[in-house]
């Protein structure tokens, strides 16, 4: 449990709230791109630090007010005051920071969250970077008058209202060799820069689960547990493994969080979610088993 130590507005829409331990004690540590899942009520929802990892005295996050969201964010501005205690749990990273000489960074509205510790992160290693935020309007986009205080010209912010969406031919174009791409926003924003990018080249977060199919049947079995379930389309193997009666940790419920991710003891995966790169799907050896679905039956699982 973790006390909202203080909240104030980022920008239109954002609210930053800074989370401290009730009894003074030092927070776990962690890197640039992780993120925390915090109890809002009745939902639990994934936030990425975007603070300073050395500030073991306090974590901080940027949430998003989304009009067409679930109420976790809501929640959090309507109903959550200083002086509050809330549920945190993580912190856990899919997004980090490799070792690089340069790094271009694209954010877009609230993804600039986890891009803010990365950029301290990449002028501390000396790296050669660069970083193109977009976001709807400059009162809208969180932490780009501090961004451009403190980096200059080596930020550019692209409001839409000003200068239309951002240009990723000319963003993306040219050579990039030895440059990681980190990349995190609305899903659109996502698809287009992946369309744009070598394999190996692009790191991104998403905020949510691609679209999918339902899929077919298929079976899993569960061999620490005995069973033999089967999974019809349209549910998911976390769903079917609850209803059993065998208790798995997840949270997202979407592919993004990390929580539920279980051993691969046998049989080929569909990967559904958002966290892990091609050479660790190709490697078959785990899942997430709230999105992800078999591509061979059955699916033999370490439950």
């Amino acid at each position: 449990m973790l006390r909202v130590e203080r909240r104030e507005t980022a920008a239109d829409g954002v609210v930053l709230l800074e989370l401290v331990d009730p009894d003074g004690r030092a927070l776990p540590a962690w890197d640039p791109g992780a993120h925390i899942d915090l109890v809002l009520g009745p939902y639990v929802r994934q936030y990425s630090l975007c603070g300073d990892p050395a500030d073991r005295a306090r974590w901080r996050i940027a949430i998003l007010r989304d009009a067409d969201g679930r109420g976790g964010s809501a929640f959090a501005h309507d109903r959550l005051a200083a002086g509050d205690v809330v549920a945190v749990s993580g912190p856990r990273n899919h997004f980090r920071l490799d070792p690089s000489p340069r790094y271009l960074f694209v954010a877009g509205g609230i993804g600039i969250t986890p891009i803010v510790p990365m950029v301290a992160a990449a002028t501390a290693a000396g790296a050669d970077w660069e970083l193109h935020y977009g976001g709807r309007s400059r009162a809208s986009m969180a932490f780009s008058h501090r961004l451009a205080a403190d980096y200059g010209d080596r930020v550019r912010v692209h409001p839409q209202d000003e200068t239309g969406l951002l240009d990723l031919d000319r963003i993306l174009g040219g050579s990039r060799s030895g440059t990681l791409v980190y990349c995190c926003g609305p899903e659109p924003l996502l698809q287009a820069v992946e369309q744009r990018c070598l394999a190996g080249e692009l790191r991104v977060e998403r905020f949510s689960a691609q679209p999918r199919d339902e899929g077919t049947a298929f079976e899993v079995v569960l061999r620490r547990s005995g069973l033999t379930l089967t999974v019809p389309p349209g549910r998911s193997i976390l769903d079917v493994v609850e209803a059993a009666g065998v208790p798995v940790l997840s949270s997202c419920r979407e592919g993004t969080c990390g929580t539920c991710e279980t051993a691969v003891l046998d049989g080929t995966v569909d990967h559904r979610d958002t966290l892990l790169t091609a050479d660790e799907q190709a490697a078959n050896d785990t899942m997430f088993v709230c999105v992800s679905r078999a591509a061979s039956s059955p699916l033999i699982l370490d439950l």
